[in-house]
């Protein structure tokens, strides 16, 4: 969850970086998408190995879908931005709203589960009393 946070600030940074050409800063944000897209098969590993809960389809598309997405954007844009340097621009723009959507969605399920959840289990056996 952090991760789409801290990817969203370094391709903010490096998009404003003032450079003299876009090869540089492609090959970054390429590097960063190829990165990505192997922390996300991690993700789906633990997701699919965890027994704790059942994904839905949002689970699916926030915590899979849309960093997926993303970072297929970051892949392949790289590719475009020497004779398209507007269109892979935009494509890291647009990985980067979905980075945040995606971040800030599963922030707030997070948030949301431990509120709900976890704060109306009665206390274990272990935790004792806390007069």
């Amino acid at each position: 969850m952090i991760v789409h946070y801290e990817i969203v600030l370094l391709l903010s940074a490096v998009l404003l970086a003032p450079w003299h050409s876009i090869t540089p800063i492609s090959v970054i944000w390429g590097a960063t998408g190829i990165i990505g897209f192997v922390y996300q098969c991690v993700v789906v590993r633990r997701l699919r190995r965890q027994g704790a809960y059942k994904l839905g389809f949002e689970d699916w598309l926030f915590y899979v879908g849309l960093p997926f997405a993303a970072y297929v954007l970051l892949v392949v844009s790289p590719f475009a931005a020497p004779s398209h340097e507007r269109e892979a621009a935009f494509a890291v723009g647009a990985a980067i709203v979905l980075m945040l959507f995606a971040g800030i969605h599963n922030s707030w399920d997070s948030i949301s589960y431990h509120v709900f959840v976890t704060r109306n289990r009665p206390p274990s056996a272990s935790e004792g009393s806390r007069d």
